[in-house]
C-alpha cells in the first residue's frame, strides 16, 4: 500500500504544531539548514527552544570538548553535541510550563563541497528525543555521504534530511522500514548516500541493529554496511582509514559454509607478505546479497532477519562483517578505494579467478572490458589472493602457474603474476 510522501513544508509544520514536541538544533559546518525550515514553516516558537552554530574550533571546543582525533566531522561530535543540548534541555526547562513537553536535541556536523571540489561532502546526523514527558531518551544518528556537485544544492538536501530524521523520529519511530524510507522523501535520487544508521533507547528496544542497516541497502541508500559487533554498525571509512584490509568474499545461502579455517591460512600469510601486525589488521568476511537484490527477493522480511542471523554468526567467528551488493571484485574494490586504506587483500579461488578471464563473460569487446575491470580492481593498492584447488577429474592441483587463461588475456594475466597483483597464498610465505 502506497502512502503520501508530505513535503518537508508540511513535515516542519506539523512539527511545528505539535504542542508537546520542543528542543533544540544544533548545527555545525553547512548554515542553519535545518532549523531554517521550521522557521519558515510557522508556529516555530511552539517548537524550538535554542538553535546555535559554534563554526569557530575554540567557541566548539569550550561548549562541546575537543575531539581527539581532530576530526570535527565525526560521530564522536555528534554524541557530544547531542548530549551537551539535550542535558541542557533537562536542566533548564523545568517547571509546569514545561511538564507536558517531550524534549529533542537535533545535531549535525557537515562538509559540505568546498570552492576548489577537492574534499569529500559527508555529514553525521542525529536526534536524542522523548517519547513521553520525562521518559527517557532515544537517539538516532545516521551518517550521509552528499553527491550533489554543488555546495548550494547539499545544503538544501542537508534541511530536508534534518525534518525528515525529526518527522521520522516522532512520527514512524514504531516502524523502522518506513523509519528507513522516510529519509529520502522529497530528495532527488542520487543526492544522498546514507551509509550507516545507529539506533538506541526504549523506542528501538527491539530493533537488531543489523536488519534496521539492511533496510539502507534493500531500499537502495547504501551499497554496504559494516559491523564488527552485532549491535554497532561501523562508518566504513572510520574502521579502514590507513588499515590493512583482507576480505573473504561469500554470498547469503551459498551452497556451503564460508571456509574460516582457509581464511585464517589466508590472514596469516597476509600479515607475513605485507610485514604487518594484528592492530594494523582489519580482517572481514563480506556476505553480499546481490543476487537477492537482482531477483526482487529482498522485500521478505524473513529473508532479511535470516541475513541478519547469518551476519551475527560470522560477527561470532571473530570477524566483521560488510554486507554489500555488490557482485564482482572490482565493485567491492572501489567502494574500498573511498576509505583510503593502505592495503586490501582479496581473498579468491582460482575457480573465480578463472571465471574473471573468461572471455565468454564479456561483451563483444572482450579486451576493453576486461582492461576496465582490472584497472577499477588493481587501481587502489589492491591484491587477489588465490586458494589452490585440486581438479576433480584429473587429480591435478590448480595454481595461478597452471591455470589456463585465454590468448588474448595471458599478457595481461602474466603482467598481474609477475608484479604480485596476484598471488598464490601458498607463496606468501
Amino acid at each position: 500500500m502506497l502512502t503520501e510522501t508530505i513535503d518537508t513544508r508540511r513535515k516542519a509544520l506539523k512539527i511545528n504544531l505539535d504542542e508537546k514536541i520542543y528542543g533544540t538544533f544544533a548545527e555545525i559546518g553547512a548554515g542553519q539548514e535545518v532549523a531554517r525550515n521550521f522557521f519558515t514553516a510557522g508556529a516555530a516558537s511552539g517548537t524550538i527552544a535554542k538553535t546555535m552554530s559554534a563554526y569557530d574550533m575554540t567557541f566548539s571546543n569550550e561548549i562541546y570538548g575537543p575531539e581527539e582525533s581532530g576530526r570535527y566531522v565525526s560521530k564522536s561530535r555528534l554524541q557530544k553535541m547531542l548530549d551537551h543540548e539535550y542535558q541542557l534541555l533537562c536542566d533548564r526547562l523545568t517547571g509546569v510550563k514545561y511538564e507536558q513537553k517531550t524534549y529533542f536535541a537535533f545535531a549535525d556536523t557537515v562538509t559540505t563541497l568546498n570552492y576548489s571540489k577537492t574534499n569529500d561532502p559527508h555529514g553525521w546526523l542525529g536526534i536524542k528525543f522523548q517519547l513521553s514527558p520525562i521518559g527517557p531518551p532515544s537517539e538516532i544518528i545516521f551518517h550521509v555521504r552528499l553527491l550533489d556537485s554543488d555546495a548550494a544544492l547539499q545544503q538544501n538536501v542537508l534541511g530536508m534530511l534534518g525534518v525528515n530524521l525529526v518527522y521520522a523520529a516522532f512520527y514512524h519511530y514504531a516502524n523502522p522500514k518506513l523509519m528507513i524510507e522516510s529519509l529520502a522523501d522529497n530528495l532527488n535520487p542520487g543526492s544522498v548516500e546514507i551509509d550507516l544508521i545507529d539506533v538506541k533507547g526504549p523506542a528501538f528496544e527491539n530493533i537488531d541493529e543489523i536488519l534496521i542497516n539492511l533496510y539502507l541497502i534493500q531500499k537502495g541508500f547504501s551499497s554496504a554496511t559494516i559491523f564488527i559487533k552485532p549491535h554497532e554498525a561501523e562508518q566504513a571509512k572510520d574502521l579502514m582509514y590507513k588499515k590493512h584490509v583482507i576480505i573473504l568474499r561469500t554470498k547469503f545461502n551459498q551452497k556451503s559454509l564460508p571456509n574460516f579455517a582457509h581464511f585464517k591460512t589466508a590472514i596469516n600469510h597476509y600479515k607475513t607478505y605485507m610485514n604487518i601486525y594484528d592492530h594494523e589488521l582489519i580482517a572481514m568476511a563480506e556476505l553480499t546479497l546481490n543476487d537477492l537484490m537482482q531477483n526482487g527477493e529482498s522485500d521478505d522480511q524473513n529473508l532479511l532477519e535470516h541475513i541478519a542471523m547469518q551476519a551475527a554468526q560470522i560477527i561470532d567467528e571473530g570477524y566483521a562483517v560488510i554486507i554489500s551488493n555488490f557482485t564482482r571484485n572490482n565493485k567491492l574494490a572501489k567502494y574500498l578505494s573511498l576509505c583510503k586504506p593502505q592495503s586490501v587483500g582479496i581473498t579468491t579461488s582460482i575457480a573465480n579467478l578463472k571465471h574473471i578471464f573468461d572471455n565468454q563473460n564479456y561483451g563483444q569487446n572482450y579486451t576493453n572490458e576486461l582492461l576496465a575491470y582490472i584497472s577499477d580492481l588493481f587501481s587502489k593498492n589492491v591484491k587477489l589472493l588465490t586458494y589452490p584447488y585440486q581438479d576433480s577429474e584429473t587429480k591435478e592441483i590448480i595454481t595461478t602457474k597452471n591455470m589456463e587463461v585465454s590468448a588474448e588475456a595471458k599478457p595481461l594475466f602474466d603482467f598481474l603474476i609477475h608484479n604480485k597483483y596476484i598471488i598464490d597464498i601458498d607463496d606468501m610465505m
